[in-house]
């Protein structure tokens, strides 16, 4: 019995320990000028970002604003980079991390970069 507490104790205090950190995203920042906003974007597709939702095609071309696909642009970069690049959000300071999900509707910001960054298409 007291074996069957100690292991439940430490169980309860490992789990403590041990929480997860919080979900982020990195969105454009709402006084970033235009022309920073398209050179976010240009970037960010040219250097790893998965960029074909914000496509015509894709689950957040809508709404289709220089706003909403640099923030989908530079959220999909920085998901893919910031394990191995802490300033993967900076942007030359047109970026900020964000604790509050950006996604809407059928559009996934993803906020690791696990499997949901491949799959923001919602296919295999």
């Amino acid at each position: 019995m007291a074996a069957t507490l100690f292991a439940l104790a430490l169980l309860l205090g490992a789990t403590a320990t041990f929480s997860a950190a919080p979900a982020t995203w990195c969105v454009v920042r709402s006084d970033a000028s235009e022309q920073v906003m398209q050179r976010t974007i240009d970037y960010a597709c040219s250097a790893g970002a998965d960029c074909a939702p914000i496509q015509s095609s894709g689950l957040c071309y809508l709404p289709n604003t220089l706003p909403a696909h640099a923030s989908y642009a530079i959220n999909s970069y920085y998901q893919r980079k910031r394990t191995n690049d802490p300033t993967a959000c900076s942007f030359a300071g047109a970026a900020a991390i964000a604790t509050t999900d950006p996604s809407y509707g059928s559009c996934n910001y993803p906020s690791s970069p696990g499997r949901d960054v491949v799959n923001t298409c919602g296919h295999d």
